[in-house]
């Protein structure tokens, strides 16, 4: 069923097309992820959907009754709520309660009745995923949901996502999340939107294959207008009235060039000399209202070293940087900073941003110019290195998107010519291109890297060492996150098989059950009878669905009938392997 579709749609920004006068569908059963650079309107985009902001032209039509959830990339609350308050508002009733407290659980927030005014950013943020979440709608559409959750929260939000019964449509820059959760991708370059029907892996050899032929077409139709053009040139006679839809061609031809500009950040590895003595941390403790977040930790800090911190929020990962880097001192031990170390630290928060700066003057507070492998280039030529145009490099700091601020503070960055990285969260907000570039870039990076990160790809890709709050502790493992995970399973030991529902059930009342009650046997002499109806209503359902395809009222009936009967077949299920367990139970 169709729920959303959109044609001719038109924005643009000053001078900037966003949307350029492109078209998209969304159908129930869609989880969609939208990719492309950051500046090209991805949010932008989320939000005309919603019903945040208007088109400039096109339409959009809408099914029926669809009912539409958001969660935007930057939550505005009122601040007199409390938690529980703010994610039950627009919805009631004792399972929705519980509904919501389960998913603030999931997502750390068990203490459901502070007000939201004392939380930080990142926490308001995962209450309004939480509010988005447990609200009954046919499309959901999340900006940046992954940001500022762990890795069990990202693990937990794959789960949900992928058992939504509702369509889902999300920017995201975690891939692995992408590829677990996406069924379909929507590129949005230059103005225009792909669709490839997909997860991100595939997505990227049908984009490449996709480019390939555009270029192939380009180069026809550039010989074709050579061509015409030759033949145009030879003179009067050539022309006669009888060829006059070859300079029709002609013109035609020259009106369908083919955008295939392609959109990337260029980054060139610029580091200071390094020495030998680089950063040690001996015995270090820090603890904060007499609760300890480290504790007796060291390591010496080797010039290849590539290291993934990782671990729940608040468990001390980014104290820990800020330790290293000096920011904080240790409560007891010591940490030595070698003479030659230069860091350069990407700090979650783009905080000494002066909204009212411009960019190219922003960039010229570290340098007017740097030497890079590419020779000495102007603090201008940087900024279109990591696309800032001319009109971008004067605008103001206030008018670019949150995931252009973050590319504009790297390159700040990476213009000292550090030779230790620091980096928290650094894929926060920055677009899947930049950071496939910047993983090339820290891949061949001179210095030492230490980050702090729930990107689980990211850490793949780049760690050789992995820091983990485990218990207090933090303890140190070689290669990256999956490398991490499977040292993690190897320690735990084997679950023990799973106990018979029937056992559990003994453990339950005392005693060990031997004999359905009245009611269950009833329930077991039907249940099979029970299950075979409710799937034979749902192929009735199917068919009628597909003779009342044009019906967008009856389609709506029938998809509420159909999910009705689906929830009731799973319950029966559920129930059959309950009932069949215990019988199994009783014959033993």
């Amino acid at each position: 069923m169709v729920l959303l579709t959109g044609d001719k749609l038109c924005k643009a920004y000053t001078q900037r097309k966003l949307l350029d006068e492109t078209a998209f569908s969304i159908e129930s059963g869609d989880k969609i992820g939208i990719v492309g650079v950051n500046g090209t309107g991805k949010t932008t985009f989320l939000r005309i959907l919603a019903g945040e902001e208007p088109l400039d032209n096109g339409s959009l039509m809408k099914a029926g009754g669809l009912r539409i959830g958001y969660l935007p990339q930057n939550p505005d609350f009122g601040q007199d709520n409390t938690i529980l308050q703010q994610v039950l508002l627009g919805v009631s009733g004792e399972a929705k309660e519980y509904e919501c407290k389960s998913i603030l659980n999931k997502l750390e927030l068990t203490n459901h009745d502070i007000k939201i005014s004392t939380l930080s950013g990142g926490q308001q943020k995962r209450v309004a995923l939480a509010a988005a979440l447990v609200r009954d709608v046919d499309l959901l559409i999340l900006d940046e949901p992954t940001n500022h959750l762990d890795s069990d929260m990202v693990t937990w939000l794959e789960s949900y996502l992928a058992a939504y019964k509702g369509a889902v449509l999300m920017v995201t820059h975690d891939r692995y999340f992408l590829d677990r959760v996406t069924n379909r991708i929507l590129e949005l370059c230059n103005g225009k939107l792909y669709s490839y029907s997909c997860n991100y892996t595939k997505f990227l050899q049908q984009k490449a294959q996709r480019e390939e032929m555009a270029a192939a077409n380009e180069r026809k139709r550039q010989s074709l207008v050579r061509r015409e053009v030759e033949w145009i040139l030879q003179g009067p006679c050539a022309r006669g009235t009888k060829s006059q839809y070859r300079i029709d061609r002609l013109k035609q031809l020259q009106s369908e060039k083919v955008d295939l500009t392609k959109q990337s950040v260029e980054l060139s590895s610029m580091s200071s000399r390094l020495g030998r003595k680089i950063i040690e941390l001996a015995h270090i403790y820090k603890g904060f209202d007499g609760k300890p977040l480290i504790e007796d930790f060291s390591y010496l800090l080797l010039r290849s070293d590539r290291i993934g911190i990782i671990g729940r929020n608040g468990i001390g990962k980014s104290t820990l940087l800020k330790l290293i880097m000096g920011q904080l001192q240790p409560d007891s031990g010591t940490v030595d900073i070698g003479e030659t170390v230069k860091i350069g630290y990407f700090a979650q928060q783009c905080e000494d941003m002066n909204p009212a700066q411009r960019p190219i003057d922003y960039v010229k507070e570290e340098s007017n110019a740097i030497e890079t492998p590419d020779g000495i280039l102007t603090a201008s030529q940087l900024l279109e290195k990591f696309l800032f145009d001319g009109d971008l490099q004067y605008t103001t700091i206030s008018r670019l998107s949150g995931g252009e601020r973050r590319r504009l503070f790297l390159l700040k960055i990476l213009m000292g010519a550090p030779n230790v990285l620091i980096l928290d969260e650094p894929t926060n907000d920055l677009d899947i291109e930049t950071l496939t570039i910047l993983e090339d870039y820290l891949s061949t990076f001179a210095g030492a890297v230490i980050m702090v990160s729930h990107d689980r790809y990211f850490l793949d890709k780049i760690a050789n060492r992995i820091f983990s709050f485990e218990n207090g502790t933090i303890q140190s493992y070689m290669g990256g996150y999956t490398d991490w995970l499977i040292q993690q399973e190897a320690k735990t030991p084997a679950p023990a098989a799973k106990a018979e529902s029937s056992k559990q059930t003994a453990a339950r009342t005392g005693g060990e059950k031997t004999k359905f009650s009245f009611k269950e046997q009833r329930e077991f002499d039907t249940i099979d009878a029970d299950i075979s109806a409710l799937e034979a209503a749902i192929e009735t359902v199917d068919i009628q669905m597909t003779k009342a395809a044009s019906n967008f009222a009856q389609l709506q009936q029938l998809t509420a009938e159909k999910e009705t009967l689906t929830a009731q077949l799973s319950e029966k299920m559920d129930r059959w392997v309950y009932l069949n367990d215990l019988n199994e139970s009783f014959n033993k």
